[in-house]
């Protein structure tokens, strides 16, 4: 039987400012662990440490500038584009423009705070 989803989880952002995050499918909505889709709304400014998860990241952004910092350099995906963040790659994610950005994150397997290895 399908499993209906009326209303996400809020779960609590690391960053340099408040973000919101919005599970839909994931460890704490629905408890699955295959996979996790949530909307996030980062704020202008916002910057997330970082990482270096064990887990593949699917991003499309659908308002304003994703910044996507990554070994070779600097990826910045802006509204009605998409990135795909691979396992074991090192990436730090922000939003520096005015407007801030929100997206959809699909992480295969779901995100987990034990599998993203934030830089300290």
């Amino acid at each position: 039987m399908p499993i209906h989803i009326r209303v996400p989880s809020r779960i609590s952002a690391a960053g340099t400012k408040p973000k919101i995050i919005e599970e839909f499918v994931g460890r704490v909505n629905s408890d699955t662990s295959a996979v996790s889709i949530a909307r996030m709304r980062s704020p202008a400014g916002w910057v997330e440490l970082g990482q270096r998860p064990e887990f593949d990241e699917f991003t499309v952004v659908l308002h304003g500038t994703l910044r996507v910092t990554h070994q070779a350099g600097t990826i910045d995906v802006n509204a009605g584009e998409a990135i795909i963040a691979q396992r074991g790659e090192w990436i730090q994610y922000s939003t520096p423009n005015p407007e801030g950005a929100e997206y959809i994150a699909v992480c295969v397997p779901a995100f987990s705070p034990d599998l993203v290895y934030r830089d300290t």
